[in-house]
């Protein structure tokens, strides 16, 4: 299950899983591009392991700046059930 974090301005969309088991979190990044369709990243949480598809150097820092800002968060809420089930909205 995928659970949605976070809209960029752009249109950028982050979602995450549930703690796999493992005990990572997969962070997947996807953002619309009128060439490619898409460019995607994702991101296993804790160790940072990237697997990016068509986003520049400059992008990858960005979004990874963004996710290890919150990756506290990320986790907390992948063992709760996404930011809707802590939230109690």
């Amino acid at each position: 299950m995928m659970y949605p974090f976070l809209t960029l301005e752009d249109n950028t969309e982050i979602v995450h899983s549930e703690q796999l088991e493992n005990g990572e979190v997969k962070v997947y990044i996807e953002t619309p591009d009128e060439k490619d369709c898409f460019h995607n990243m994702t991101c296993y949480l804790p160790s940072y392991r990237l697997e990016v598809n068509g986003y520049t150097t400059e992008d990858v820092n960005y979004y990874l700046d963004i996710i290890k800002s919150t990756a506290h968060l990320i986790i907390e809420f992948s063992k709760e059930g996404g930011f809707m089930n802590v939230s109690d909205f």
